[in-house]
């Protein structure tokens, strides 16, 4: 068994459990469940930010802590001054150390779209990201059948939220490719066993449905990098690690952008 199966294993019991505590009902009556969420591809477009999906995270299954100390309203706002285009907060608890919780403080400082980071398997979930303010779910391929992403990617457009598709493979690309999907982020992170690979990006992007906003995602270290994501058709780019594993997120986030040269 990997990572990726204990992950799901252990999604499946929280839900359970969350949907014994908290209704759907309740979920509806939550602060955030009636604002209206920003739209991920307006901000990915907007030529005065970065295409940068700068990622709270504080810490991985392959990587253990990364950052025990951050504040989420201090590093997010930061990540957003520093030109973000959107930010992305770990909601699961047991393998990354994140909290709904995060996510709403995330929110409350901030004006730009957040993706809910978690392992969404129910359609409970996507009610949930409404209810704690997101404004895009992932949908992570690997772990979802095509029948299962086509009805999860209504729910969220039911919602107004934004659907990011994650995909690690042409072969996962291809069968999961359905409506209501706005963007495709190439994962090049192997989430059976953690190992990374930047070429992944850059074989699948030309796969990519036109039309469909085109995100590289993890393995992005050097600005760079980005330069020639850009220049190969992406549209966003999803930074964490990068970010997280130093003293000041926020500021090695603003060092970063200032080495970016327009494409």
């Amino acid at each position: 068994m990997n990572i990726l199966d204990r992950i799901v294993i252990r999604k499946k019991e929280e839900v359970a459990l969350a949907k014994e505590m908290v209704s759907i009902a309740q979920l509806e009556q939550s602060k955030y469940f009636n604002r209206k969420p920003y739209a991920l591809k307006t901000f990915l477009l907007d030529p005065s930010r970065t295409g940068i999906i700068a990622e709270f995270k504080r810490r991985s299954p392959s990587k253990g802590l990364i950052n025990g100390s951050a504040s989420v309203a201090a590093v997010t706002s930061g990540y957003a001054a520093a030109g973000a285009s959107a930010l992305s907060v770990l909601t699961d608890q047991d393998f990354f150390g994140g909290s709904p919780e995060d996510l709403a403080l995330a929110r409350e400082a901030n004006e730009i779209p957040i993706l809910r980071k978690d392992f969404i398997i129910d359609t409970y979930q996507i009610i949930e990201a409404k209810a704690m303010g997101a404004d895009i779910i992932l949908l992570i391929a690997a772990i979802l059948t095509p029948e299962e992403i086509a009805d999860f990617a209504s729910k969220a457009k039911e919602l107004g939220l934004s659907v990011l598709l994650e995909v690690h493979s042409l072969e996962e690309l291809q069968r999961s490719i359905s409506t209501n999907i706005d963007a495709i982020g190439v994962n090049n992170r192997n989430l059976a066993d953690f190992t990374v690979n930047l070429q992944h990006s850059f074989d699948l992007v030309n796969e990519i449905p036109e039309g469909v906003m085109k995100i590289s995602e993890s393995a992005i270290s050097d600005p760079s990098t980005i330069i020639e994501l850009k220049k190969a058709g992406f549209n966003g780019f999803l930074i964490g690690e990068n970010f997280m594993k130093t003293a000041d997120p926020a500021a090695e986030m603003e060092r970063f952008v200032s080495k970016l040269i327009p494409v």
